[in-house]
């Protein structure tokens, strides 16, 4: 039978005392900003609200266990972990089982705020998180919208706030000390309401009041054995029934279960903080380490199956954890030199095999710099973009055994080179040939901004580029410029606009800027920029010549001429290098002969 567990204010200053807990097996916090306003909707419409499961912690078992608490401020880059306690010796608590976002949705509405990343603002950028707090909108209508929602829930910052029109915004956290009755119809008035307007944001604020403070919405069932092996099956087999927990989450629980020596869910968790902190920024997660660690540990397969995660193999994962993880840490170091970053790596899974050769060799800690190398890692980005570029997608369906496949390659292979040629031949025996066709070739002349293999396809094209520092995909042509009203202003045509965009906004229109340079560009025609860049011509025609402009016309009218010229040099120079060409075998001068590529 399940118990009574109060109102959400008394669950809320439970969790603020410490007396409800989360421990180590639970994963973190998941939900998005709209699930939390979907939730308050439906707690204000009466909807049930679901019991929860708790285990009961006695004080003579408590300090065996690590637990942590529940995130209050979200940050998703800076703050998207839960708080690790200290041990609670001699201290009867409640870890909660199952329940922990909808708890945790409570204290971020009701206590807390969050801070997710804004669109195209760069992920290291103070600018891209602003913090913004669940408000409720007192003025809005309380008819269904097409989605059944009946309430204006919204995270706002407080610039948003004061930009709405027509709205009457209440930061809901403020609810939480705030007194029926008077209190609130104070609240209102200061904010000048009055009459029928004044009546309706009450009845809101009143229903908000009396969800948080009144209603008896916390109820929950109880385990109270003190065994650890129970708690995790019970926690297993509550989760692993749907996808509402992948299987990374339960390999995580048992790691951190098993684990003897090392906190696994710190060490994994601070490793992926590490990871997406190198170069611009990536955003590798969770489940790229635990797949990494099935690799690169030998763990026969690398499937996120539950007859994986046995003691054996925790215990083989915690004895190679550090060189898994200095293999990892070089690999994304690695991949941030050749430019790469969260924006522009379109498939996180390519650098597994990166990352097993690294620590099957044993690579020095300066392999990523060190000139003896540069062969080696040159293969290694060739490779790796040929393999970003299919359009099929190389790193889809039939994941797990491509890479199990590959590691046993990079393994019997015994070179100090990466086997680039025993690669292409394993993938290509898989239907994942990297080798490219003229047609292919014509597809991808045709790639719009956006699309991720861009930033490959450059660096590719255009290898002489210092990717080290920050680059941005750049429109030769201002895109600006190509906006119907302006094109109407150039005395273009209604029916050749949309195709000029179109090719405006193609391959043959883009190349790789320094991001000083292209915000120093922004709007300017491309040879009006470089006039102004380069002091003499002589830099000027360098500059076209190595980024295949060729002879950039004065306005708009010439683009089109422009578009041809370039595309058609590009398209030599892809069918040289995917189609006429193999990535270099082995470093100059190793001298081991070529196998068909395919």
């Amino acid at each position: 039978m399940y118990k009574p567990g109060g109102t959400i204010a008394e669950a809320l200053n439970r969790i603020h005392k410490k007396q409800y807990v989360l421990p180590a097996i639970q994963r973190e916090f998941v939900w998005k900003p709209q699930q939390i306003e979907r939730l308050f909707d439906s707690l204000m419409q009466g909807y049930p609200f679901g019991t929860f499961l708790f285990w009961h912690v006695e004080p003579t078992t408590s300090g065996k266990f690590k637990f942590y608490d529940f995130v209050l401020n979200y940050h998703q880059r800076d703050a998207a972990h839960c708080p690790e306690l200290a041990i609670q010796h001699n201290q009867a608590v409640t870890a909660v089982l199952d329940g922990q976002q909808r708890l945790t949705a409570l204290n971020i509405g009701l206590r807390g705020s969050m801070a997710m990343k804004i669109p195209y603002k760069w992920w290291n950028s103070p600018e891209a998180f602003p913090r913004k707090t669940l408000c409720l909108n007192l003025l809005a209508s309380t008819e269904s919208n097409e989605d059944g929602a009946r309430y204006d829930f919204r995270f706002l910052d407080d610039e948003q706030i004061q930009r709405i029109d027509d709205a009457l915004w209440f930061k809901v956290p403020g609810v939480l000390g705030m007194q029926a009755g008077p209190e609130m119809l104070s609240w209102l008035t200061k904010h000048g309401l009055q009459g029928d307007m004044l009546n309706r944001a009450f009845d809101i604020l009143h229903t908000l009041h009396n969800v948080v403070h009144n209603k008896p919405l916390i109820n929950y069932y109880e385990e109270e054995a003190q065994d650890i092996e129970r708690v995790l099956n019970i926690f297993i087999r509550l989760n692993s029934g749907g996808t509402v927990l992948s299987y990374s989450d339960l390999l995580l629980s048992v790691a951190v279960a098993q684990w003897k020596q090392l906190d696994a869910r710190a060490e994994i968790h601070r490793l992926v903080d590490e990871l997406n902190k190198i170069g611009t920024g990536f955003t590798l997660s969770q489940d790229f380490v635990l797949k990494a660690g099935l690799m690169l540990a030998g763990i026969s397969s690398v499937g996120f199956k539950v007859e994986n995660f046995t003691a054996e193999n925790m215990a083989l994962l915690e004895a190679n954890w550090p060189d898994v993880r200095t293999a990892l840490l070089r690999t994304v170091e690695l991949a941030a030199s050749f430019g790469m970053n969260g924006q522009t790596l379109r498939a996180d899974s390519a650098l597994l095999p990166i990352a097993y050769y690294l620590y099957h060799r044993k690579v020095p800690a300066n392999y990523v710099t060190a000139g003896q190398f540069y062969h080696d890692r040159e293969t290694i980005r060739q490779w790796l973009i040929r393999s970003l570029l299919k359009a099929s997608g190389i790193w889809g369906s039939g994941l797990d055994t491509l890479l199990t496949a590959l590691r046993e390659a990079i393994k019997q292979s015994n070179s100090d080179i990466f086997p680039v040629i025993t690669l292409m031949d394993v993938m290509r025996a898989r239907g994942k040939s990297l080798r490219f066709d003229p047609v292919e070739i014509e597809d991808m002349l045709e790639i719009t901004y956006g699309d991720k293999r861009i930033f490959p396809l450059l660096s590719l094209l255009f290898s002489f580029v210092d990717l080290r520092n920050q680059f941005h995909i750049d429109h030769i042509f201002p895109i600006s410029r190509f906006s119907k009203g302006k094109l109407r202003q150039a005395g273009i045509p209604p029916e050749q606009q949309d195709e000029l965009y179109k090719k405006a906004n193609s391959l043959p229109n883009l190349q790789l800027l320094e991001g000083a340079a292209n915000i120093e560009k922004q709007a300017a025609l491309p040879a009006e920029w470089l006039r102004d860049r380069f002091r003499s011509e002589d830099g000027a025609l360098n500059y076209q010549s190595i980024h295949e402009l060729g002879q950039l016309p004065t306005d708009i009218h010439g683009f089109e001429a422009f578009y041809a010229v370039r595309r058609a040099a590009l398209q030599d120079k892809l069918l040289k290098l995917l189609v006429d060409e193999e990535p270099p075998a082995n470093p100059i001068g190793a001298g081991s002969s070529k196998a068909a590529v395919g």
